[in-house]
């Protein structure tokens, strides 16, 4: 996922390994407005459109990150490489996978008509009531019985955008 260029010259700071398990306790009980201001101070960027456990989880990482370093130059260029083997190289793909996509694992929520429905990010697509899709726009229609930009129903992008 890129992230947005930051909007001010911010320096985030390392966070004392000491303060980890606290800080990580609290972000289950923070409201959804302190976890986007502390994404904003985290990132130093604007918070994604994501539900609260994408934002949790994230900011749960970030903080292990800021405390104890984060992933190698070297595991980086790896991962890299092995994303190209799957795509193709194809920059397309390589975009989709890189901007848009949820990583693979990440469940998606949305309550329509009283009901929780729970959706599965996969390496190949999507998975709802365990059965395969290819998008979440077919997933949408199977759940309104109606046209849905999946991106939109599952608030990941603002509806119209």
């Amino acid at each position: 996922m890129t992230r947005a260029k930051p909007t001010t010259t911010t320096t985030i700071s390392v966070i004392p390994k000491q303060d980890v398990p606290a800080r990580l306790a609290a972000l289950a009980g923070m409201p959804i407005g302190e976890l986007k201001a502390e994404w904003r101070r985290l990132f130093a960027t604007e918070p994604p459109p994501y539900n609260r456990r994408f934002l949790e989880s994230r900011l749960a990482y970030r903080t292990q990150e800021l405390a104890y370093g984060g992933l190698k130059p070297e595991t980086i260029a790896r991962l890299e490489a092995l994303g190209e083997q799957i795509d193709g190289r194809n920059l397309t793909l390589r975009r989709i996978r890189r901007d848009q996509r949820p990583i693979a694992g990440t469940r998606l929520l949305r309550e329509w008509k009283d009901v929780e429905h729970v959706v599965t990010v996969t390496r190949d697509g999507y998975e709802w009531q365990g059965r395969p899709y290819q998008s979440l726009s077919a997933i949408a229609r199977a759940i309104t019985g109606t046209r849905w930009n999946g991106w939109a129903f599952f608030g990941m992008r603002k509806a119209g955008a």
